[in-house]
């Protein structure tokens, strides 16, 4: 088999969960382009409709359906849509998740509410519930149909803050001035991610299953120039990433160019946490 081919994902149905979000549109396309057949899925089903039609204008195959992952009985009703329409589920993307964008929203009493003495505990539980409970729905009910086969990728999506804990001086002004805290919500639920990795990997291994993570570096989204600056000046490629700088890692994992890869954290970020 050649290199190429390794990559290939023809005929292959690969979900990818958050598919509206910044990188899960993304992974969708990176995914379709080496001929896998697509499932969209998101909390709002028409715009999932909407997205499928225009990778279908792509020229790729796509099945949206609207589930939201801390649902068990939404993501059993996806389940059941994709096998369905397409009969079995080889890869899966666990790509949703719940990230506080709060950069537009900086000011004192952002400050104050950020700090973690004074992080409240819903919004703590609500990344738990997307960021954790999700990926493990997910996983143990799409994942059903890749034990009954004894094959199948599950590639989670964590984050650089999963292995090294935020750096706050990044969430400062041209002063110095601290605008926010980056809270505890976001790199404890990534953390937890990584190690269902790992116990997923051990678990499914003998099945022929393989659980990998993704975990990526901050990507470009209109932050402010501060952020921008010094994000860029703690990273050794000198940059934050760009959309499509994840395109061959996503793909790498779902394919069979990772075949002897599981329980691996796959880290994609310009050097951040070489350093």
């Amino acid at each position: 088999m050649s290199a190429d081919s390794l990559f290939r994902l023809d005929g292959k149905v690969c979900v990818v969960t958050g598919s509206l979000g910044l990188l899960g549109r993304e992974h969708l396309r990176a995914l379709g382009g080496q001929g896998a057949k697509l499932v969209v899925t998101d909390r709002d089903h028409d715009a999932c409709v909407a997205f499928a039609r225009e990778l279908e204008g792509m020229g790729l195959e796509a099945l949206a359906h609207g589930a939201d992952v801390t649902n068990k009985a939404d993501v059993e009703r996806l389940e059941q849509a994709i096998l369905a329409k397409l009969g079995r589920i080889d890869v899966l993307v666990n790509n949703a998740a719940l990230d506080e964008k709060v950069e537009a929203k900086a000011g004192p009493e952002l400050l104050e509410a950020s700090k973690f003495e004074n992080l409240s505990v819903e919004t703590f539980r609500r990344a738990l519930d997307v960021n954790v409970t999700g990926v493990f729905l997910a996983s143990q009910v799409l994942g059903r149909s890749m034990v009954a086969r004894k094959r199948g990728s599950i590639v989670n999506v964590a984050s650089t803050y999963g292995l090294v804990a935020p750096d706050q001086s990044l969430y400062r002004d041209k002063e110095g001035r601290q605008m926010f805290y980056k809270s505890a919500a976001y790199p404890t639920t990534k953390g937890a991610v990584v190690q269902l990795t790992r116990y997923l990997a051990s678990y499914w291994g003998p099945l022929g299953i393989r659980v990998n993570a993704l975990c990526p570096g901050g990507v470009s989204n209109g932050q402010n120039e501060d952020f921008v600056v010094r994000y860029s000046a703690k990273t050794p490629l000198g940059r934050l990433a760009n959309r499509e700088d994840y395109h061959g890692a996503v793909v790498y994992l779902a394919s069979d160019a990772s075949a002897y890869m599981t329980g691996a954290m796959l880290v994609v970020d310009g050097g951040f946490t070489a350093c």
